[in-house]
């Protein structure tokens, strides 16, 4: 049983990345697809599926390297709000990543969202991770 899904889900595409695979699989939550659908969205990662299996499903996500020096397009995955220390921010104080660079994923009360779609829609929420 996994305590905390969002570390195990941002530590299995770390370990990928290390590894040079090029598709990782993850057993699937709402939270976990709606951090997936940013990741995509923002170039992060090449395409993903969803796959529905009568149980938990599947994440299946094609990591995004470059052609020529094989390095990935996420430098960095790293988690903020753990389950014992959460951390949350009004839409006033939502974190900026390397000024702008990168982006923060927050869980708001409308949904999964970038810390600059957050700002702009003036809702604050649990900052979740940040990726650069």
């Amino acid at each position: 049983m996994v305590t905390d899904p969002v570390s195990d889900f941002l530590s299995r595409i770390r370990n990928a990345i290390m590894a040079k695979h090029r598709v990782v699989e993850i057993p699937a939550s709402n939270l976990k697809k709606g951090i997936t659908k940013i990741l995509f969205d923002k170039g992060y990662i090449l395409n993903y599926k969803f796959i529905d299996d009568n149980k938990q499903g599947m994440i299946k996500i094609a990591l995004k390297y470059d052609a020529q020096s094989r390095v990935s397009a996420i430098k960095a995955l790293k988690r903020v709000s753990t389950p014992g220390l959460r951390s949350y921010a009004g839409y006033r104080d939502m974190p900026r990543v390397l000024n702008g660079l990168g982006i923060a994923i927050v869980s708001t009360s409308k949904g999964v969202m970038t810390d600059k779609e957050a700002r702009a829609a003036k809702v604050g929420g649990e900052v979740l991770c940040y990726v650069y």
